[in-house]
């Protein structure tokens, strides 16, 4: 069923407070675990009340799922803009391309290693490490798309390296210092950059 609805405006002061929730879960996640963090330490450091909280969101776990569209929003947008760039420079190759796209991507999660580390822990709520595998998945299958022509299927084995590929290499930077981080980051983009896409005859 299609929706009708208009989207709920949000008034200043509940964006205001929806942020301000969000980054004390951020924070709360991020000293004590997922698994550990209570709904009224988030409240208590929000400086909002437990009614404020359960207006935006559905509990804990809805927060932390925030939190992750937010970051994999980001993700996105850095991915597409190194892509873009690399476009303008004049860069057509399909695989350097993918390759600078997980380049940006390795980047982000440095960058915020924080945050991503939250998200790569295994400690989030039940499923997710389920939902995270599908979402990198869908992120890749993007990227290899790259590779191929508008009516080609799709290569899963190359699907599978890669998305497999990124999802540890996602977990290993974030353990690391910055210099270590980056070096781990270009060896492994380096080491996608020579994956090729099988060309299949037709009929197969």
């Amino acid at each position: 069923m299609d929706k009708t609805d208009k989207p709920a405006r949000v008034s200043p002061r509940g964006a205001a407070t929806r942020s301000a929730l969000l980054r004390a879960a951020a924070q709360v996640f991020r000293t004590v675990g997922f698994a550990k963090a209570g709904v009224s330490e988030v409240v208590s450091l929000a400086g909002a009340s437990v009614g404020s909280l359960y207006h935006h969101f559905t509990g804990k776990a809805d927060l932390y799922l925030a939190l992750y569209e937010e970051f994999q929003q980001r993700q996105q947008e850095r991915t597409h803009q190194a892509v873009k760039d690399a476009r303008a420079r004049g860069e057509s190759d399909p695989t350097r391309l993918m390759n600078i796209a997980a380049h940006a991507y390795l980047l982000g999660c440095i960058e915020e290693r924080d945050t991503a580390r939250l998200f790569f822990s295994g400690d989030g709520p039940p499923g997710f490490d389920h939902q995270l595998r599908d979402r990198l998945t869908q992120w890749t299958d993007r990227n290899v798309a790259l590779f191929r022509k508008a009516d080609e299927p799709v290569d899963e084995a190359l699907l599978i390296v890669v998305s497999g590929s990124m999802l540890l290499a996602v977990a290993e930077v974030v353990r690391r210092d910055d210099q270590d981080a980056h070096e781990l980051a270009d060896d492994i983009t380096g080491l996608l950059s020579l994956l090729e896409s099988r060309r299949r005859p037709e009929g197969d």
